[in-house]
């Protein structure tokens, strides 16, 4: 890590971090950053974390870094949908404390899906349901595959593409939507846990072991089980309906799933293409028509959006003096 006092020059970050880098210790960096400025509680708006890391390591020391005097800003979903007590502890020190832990880029990337959701709830109405395409690889795969294509074919069109991770099975696993529906489901008051969530993975029970089977071999023989997917595809296609792989929170019946589900041809999810993302709250107040917010939900650009818009928010919410 790089430690400057006085700044790092974005033209010359990597030569400065070769030459005067330190190991990283993310406690020896909240005691350099608090050092430099007064982030006493009076002034908690000095000092700010943003962890664009995937780090389940960094994500841990949040309940830590925070107490010493940080607001944390993150698209990292490791905290958010990691193990409610500590989440909850987080969040009642953060609202006690004057700190902020702002975490939209979770959910959406730079779309404003948890603003939305806050906004709702802020303003007295009630969540119903919420679902969710959650997933630019599997929004794409799902908007591209039809009845008479082969869902293998649409993989390996995806991963060409470079829609998928290396491995396929990383997004076909439904675990990085399942991460998102617990934070989603949390925001409603359901106690969601990572572990105890349904989750319908994609990814065939024989193919999932990737020491076992390599990616290659993975994608040699998916084949195989293309007419499962195509009995799926054509049992909804005889009832006007399209195949979508969403993230659901029922809040009524406090319940949170990832499924693979059906929709009529005129629901905003039959309705989407490329790689979007779409999510539909369905509350008391917008109940006939549901809020939906749609649009790409990753990307470097709309994430770092997502994460700069949350910096903004900290530093007006906290000024100085």
């Amino acid at each position: 890590m790089l430690l400057r006092p006085d700044g790092v020059d974005l033209a010359r970050w990597r030569e400065e971090l070769s030459g005067k880098g330190v190991p990283m210790d993310l406690a020896r960096f909240a005691a350099s950053i608090l050092g430099q400025q007064d982030c006493s509680a009076s002034k908690p708006q000095c000092c700010v974390l943003l962890d664009c890391s995937a780090s389940d390591s960094v994500a841990a020391t949040y309940p830590a870094l925070m107490r010493s005097g940080l607001h944390i800003v993150t698209p990292n979903k490791k905290f958010g949908s990691g193990p409610l007590a500590p989440y909850r502890e987080l969040r009642e020190f953060a609202e006690h404390s004057g700190r902020s832990f702002m975490y939209e880029a979770t959910v959406g990337a730079g779309l404003p899906v948890l603003s939305t959701l806050h906004d709702l709830l802020l303003t007295g109405d009630k969540v119903i349901r919420i679902e969710g395409i959650l997933s630019g690889t599997l929004s794409y795969i799902f908007n591209t595959y039809k009845l008479g294509m082969r869902f293998s074919d649409v993989v390996a069109d995806a991963r060409a593409k470079g829609y998928t991770e290396p491995d396929p099975r990383d997004d076909l696993s439904g675990l990085d939507v399942a991460r998102k529906v617990v934070i989603l489901a949390r925001e409603v008051g359901i106690p969601a846990e990572l572990d105890s969530m349904g989750v319908q993975s994609l990814v065939p029970e024989s193919l999932r072991d990737a020491t076992a089977v390599g990616v290659d071999d993975y994608m040699a023989r998916l084949p195989q089980f293309d007419e499962e997917m195509a009995s799926r595809a054509a049992e909804a296609a005889a009832n006007g309906e399209v195949v979508r792989y969403v993230g659901c929170v029922d809040a009524e019946a406090g319940r949170a799933e990832v499924v693979l589900k059906t929709y009529p041809a005129a629901h905003p999810f039959a309705q989407l293409s490329g790689s979007d993302n779409l999510i539909v709250f369905t509350t008391e107040r917008y109940k006939d028509r549901p809020v939906c917010v749609r649009g790409p939900g990753a990307g470097a650009e709309v994430t770092a959006a997502g994460v700069f818009a949350d910096l903004i928010k900290v530093i007006r919410s906290h000024p100085r003096g």
